[in-house]
């Protein structure tokens, strides 16, 4: 081949590779023009998203202001009803810092022994059970120095709602083990297609020697999956089905336009994955018994309250120890 071909073909393959590399930035550009502009419209969209009135909450005293900047909602699930009273299956705080684009979150047993304030000490869930969401912010704030802004508190059907709504064909898991007791549903172990129930039951076994560790474990596998099919293109387009869906089954103190300026943050800014931590920690804890409470997991409240403030990116919490109040409280009442 002659020289000046040579340089010809060379132009050429540059002209082609520029002009390609064009076509891809005009493309991502009006992609995300479009994809950005239709979240943004969530904004004010209520009707879209099949949101009703907001209904008036539950007292609930943030401790410090809010901007939907980095922001921490208390997620409940409801276990079991008794007097008309719920105790909480699953206790969880879920940080979004749309700054960052991170997503944490952080479990609390539900048999961590507490002070709940204006009680004698119990399993943290059972603050819910006394005084509702308020009460058990206030347990969270003592004990473990956790500020939060907003609660949701979801039941089973509401779940299996949401999940359906989302992924019509199901969530994929990697089942560990065949699972049946108590849960409602039989699994089987392997990589399964789980539907909203199933993948309830799933989240809540916990007849297995890691008991309520397991649980919180798979409470928190089945949290990531879901996120998994937030993002995907099936779920961005059943977003607004979902919302609609789950919101007669949540009582919280969101109100719509914060739901919907909290979507579209979530959105815009996916977080690549969600950081979990587990309250107590290992080797923070010890199994203890006390008659009115049962067995318990008792912690190392200063080395819990420092790992969580470290997680949640805050200042050092001050050094509070709630195991003497306990202690008082067990001499009066014994």
């Amino acid at each position: 081949m002659k020289r000046r071909d040579v340089r010809k073909t060379k132009k050429r393959n540059r002209w082609f590779v520029r002009t390609f590399i064009v076509m891809i930035l005009i493309f991502l550009s009006v992609a995300s023009y479009v994809y950005i502009e239709y979240y943004r419209s969530m904004k004010a969209s209520e009707a879209e998203l099949g949101l009703t009135e907001d209904r008036e909450p539950e007292e609930f005293n943030s401790a410090v202001p809010n901007d939907l900047g980095k922001v921490n909602i208390l997620l409940l699930g409801i276990d079991e009803v008794e007097d008309n009273r719920a105790r909480t299956d699953t206790i969880m705080v879920a940080q979004f810092d749309p700054s960052e684009n991170t997503a944490k979150l952080v479990s609390i047993m539900r048999d961590t022994y507490v002070e709940i304030p204006g009680y004698r000490n119990y399993k943290v869930n059972t603050a819910y059970f006394f005084g509702g969401a308020e009460l058990l912010r206030e347990t969270l704030d003592h004990n473990f120095g956790i500020d939060l802004h907003y609660y949701a508190l979801v039941d089973f059907d509401g779940f299996e709602a949401a999940v359906d709504a989302l992924a019509p064909s199901g969530v994929e898991i990697d089942v560990e083990r065949d699972m049946s007791e108590k849960i409602g549903v039989e699994l089987e172990q392997g990589l399964q297609q789980l539907n909203g129930k199933e993948l309830l039951g799933y989240a809540r076994f916990r007849a297995d020697a890691e008991a309520d560790f397991g649980r919180v474990r798979r409470q928190q596998q089945v949290l990531s999956a879901l996120k998994e099919e937030v993002f995907s293109v099936t779920g961005l387009a059943n977003l607004p089905s979902v919302v609609g869906t789950v919101q007669p089954y949540i009582q919280t103190n969101l109100r719509n336009r914060e739901i919907l300026g909290l979507l579209s943050d979530v959105i815009l800014n996916q977080p690549d994955e969600i950081e979990t931590l587990r309250i107590p920690l290992d080797d923070t804890y010890v199994d203890n018994h006390y008659s009115h409470a049962g067995l318990v997991l008792e912690p190392d409240f200063e080395k819990n309250r420092q790992a969580i403030a470290e997680f949640l990116g805050k200042e050092l919490p001050s050094t509070i120890d709630p195991t003497e109040d306990a202690q008082q409280q067990e001499q009066v009442y014994q």
